[in-house]
């Protein structure tokens, strides 16, 4: 091991106290086609809860329901300005993390089933160093599919993203946050894992 130190965080519910995906909505869309959207896909957002129908397909539909057909730059100005609404609803003890830890010179990473379009806006004003997040499809037009383009960044998918960027496990120690069950391997994976450590 080297000695570089690289810390990962989680987001939503880590970094976050609420679900930055239907805070987007709300910002984004407005109030009203949110609380219709919600009443339309309650089916499915129930059986999500029950475990009995995948998270990222639940997050999809909802996804496709209120930005197929977007602008992917709309899409991009949207995400810009919500930054600005994340500060609202941050843990402050994970900023305070994440600012002790870039002032001993480790590398941060924010690893998130969300979508980086919002995330990566808010994570350089934070000082993030990388983040490995849900990517979107576009056309060739430049309007979004409503299709997500990688892997549900969830449980072992986690632990692979850090991988292809960080390959040499030996050469680093691994310091990780999360707060669910999607976080379990990648922390089982760190030298030093939290749970809810910022509750």
């Amino acid at each position: 091991m080297t000695g570089e130190t690289i810390a990962v965080f989680d987001f939503d519910g880590t970094i976050t106290y609420k679900d930055t995906l239907l805070e987007f909505i709300k910002f984004s869309r407005g109030k009203w086609l949110f609380l219709f959207g919600l009443l339309l896909f309650s089916p499915l957002i129930i059986a999500m809860k029950l475990k009995i129908y995948p998270n990222w397909k639940a997050k999809q539909h909802l996804f496709s329901f209120f930005y197929k057909g977007i602008s992917l730059d709309q899409f991009d100005d949207w995400g810009n300005e919500f930054s600005s609404e994340i500060d609202k609803i941050i843990r402050p003890k994970a900023i305070k993390a994440i600012m002790q830890h870039k002032e001993n010179g480790d590398r941060v990473v924010i690893i998130s089933a969300s979508i980086e379009n919002w995330i990566i806006p808010w994570a350089e004003n934070a000082g993030v160093d990388f983040v490995l997040a849900t990517k979107i499809d576009k056309n060739k037009n430049g309007l979004l599919t409503g299709i997500f383009i990688s892997e549900n960044c969830y449980g072992q998918e986690k632990v692979n993203r850090l991988l292809e960027m960080f390959p040499n496990r030996e050469e680093y120690k691994l310091i990780a946050y999360g707060d669910s069950r999607g976080d379990k391997e990648l922390i089982e994976f760190s030298n030093q894992g939290y749970y809810n450590k910022f509750k």
